[in-house]
């Protein structure tokens, strides 16, 4: 498909990503996206794993899944002792609700901005029990911080035994204060799970210092490791309740020479875990992008995904939805309202989608971005990601494009 007029060049450190460079690609939040060289180190892990399974799985991926976990527990600043890896987020929020063993009648607390397949195995789970999901509505837009923590705060009851909250939210990209929430739920005895799914490589971590019950993350995001990498940090003195959700071998023997929290996890059964080991190798190459190390390259991110969305605002003539020190790499603006009958025209196109606007500016302008609708007022808004391979003059075309679309649906 041929590129239309114009078409904005991305970074300089594109040419390490696989990214097509006939797209526009604002998206890197939704699925994240591998560096060749990490693609190319997992691709030398399977080729090792084919020559000779048995070796590779009694003994060789052992050492490797411990590189990798040191390399991780730098970055996080956590204990490599207390980090497992699994395949995502979701995963690992599903395993720490799974051992809270619920009772009829307790409570779990979730946003309702937590990302939906989490939402869905907290209510299976809780469902389970007879326990009561409650989720608290975050206002969008926010004022900031301290209204999103009242808003979980006065959720909270005698009954709540635990909340699951993002440190990121997935829908409107906001960083939300988790270093204000956990020590006051620890004070009341309830259990944090943190769902830290876009954080490594996102924000700094430091999960000693935050010292939450339970913490999952994906690193297929922003660390930009392979597809399905993901960790699950659970604190000492909850490792001997968690179980992995698949029991293998090791469920009942244990292995030899192991920890039982980490035997267990590590070998769930025979499968491809090439891409947890190449988080070690993402580590390392997203950390020497820049002089800065990692840090740089979290900085330089989160400064484009900020001027990105003051771009997107002019452009638009609409207010920001959430102060700057709610914004991480990600950004998401509410786009202008149309009146109610041309609104629901436009939400009944079909579509893959979420709106069909997605598919207009990717079959028009080869821009791939998410458009979504959310918030009581189903309002629409569009959330772009900010990674190292993109630069300001692909959001300056994203604005261009939609100043154009929208004065184009206006004359439907």
């Amino acid at each position: 498909m041929p590129t239309p007029p114009a078409f904005p060049a991305p970074s300089e450190h594109a040419r390490h990503w696989r990214l097509d460079p006939a797209t526009c690609y604002l998206n890197h939040g939704s699925f994240g996206a591998c560096p060749s060289a990490v693609l190319e180190a997992q691709s030398a892990y399977r080729d090792q794993m084919e020559a000779d399974g048995v070796e590779w799985f009694v003994k060789r991926m052992y050492p490797l899944l411990d590189r990798a976990r040191e390399s991780l527990g730098r970055l996080v600043d956590a204990d490599p002792a207390d980090l497992v890896f699994v395949p995502n987020a979701t995963t690992g929020v599903a395993t720490a609700l799974a051992s809270l063993q619920l009772q009829a009648g307790d409570q779990i607390v979730a946003p309702d901005q937590e990302y939906p397949a989490c939402l869905n195995n907290l209510r299976r789970i809780a469902g389970r029990a007879g326990a009561e999901v409650v989720t608290p509505r975050l206002a969008w837009p926010t004022t900031g911080a301290d209204e999103v923590l009242q808003v979980v705060l006065d959720a909270i009851t005698d009954r709540t035994r635990a909340v699951l909250i993002s440190h990121v939210t997935s829908p409107t990209g906001l960083v939300l204060p988790v270093e204000r929430l956990v020590p006051l739920l620890r004070e009341r005895g309830i259990v944090s799970v943190v769902d830290g799914a876009h954080v490594p490589g996102f924000v700094s971590l430091s999960i000693r210092g935050l010292d939450p019950d339970f913490y999952t993350a994906n690193c297929h995001k922003w660390l930009c490791s392979p597809k399905g990498s993901g960790m699950l940090y659970v604190r000492r003195d909850r490792q001997g309740s968690v179980r992995p959700l698949v029991l293998s071998n090791h469920a009942e023997s244990g292995h030899p020479h192991r920890p039982f929290f980490q035997a267990e996890f590590d070998y769930v059964g025979t499968g491809d875990i090439t891409a947890y080991l190449g988080v070690h190798d993402a580590i390392g190459f997203m950390g020497s992008l820049l002089p800065g190390g990692f840090g740089a390259v979290m900085e330089r991110n989160r400064a484009l995904a900020v001027e990105a969305r003051r771009v997107l605002c002019r452009a638009m003539g609409v207010e920001a939805p959430a102060p700057e020190s709610m914004l991480g790499c990600l950004a998401a603006v509410l786009m202008p309202m149309h009146e109610p009958e041309r609104d629901a025209r436009l939400r009944s196109r079909p579509t893959p989608h979420v709106d069909a606007l997605q598919d207009v500016l990717y079959e028009k302008h080869r821009i791939q971005v998410p458009v979504w609708r959310f918030g009581a007022a189903k309002r629409r808004m569009i959330r772009v990601s900010a990674q190292a391979y993109n630069a300001i003059g692909q959001y300056e075309y994203l604005g261009r494009a939609l100043v154009e679309e929208l004065e184009a649906e206006r004359r439907l």
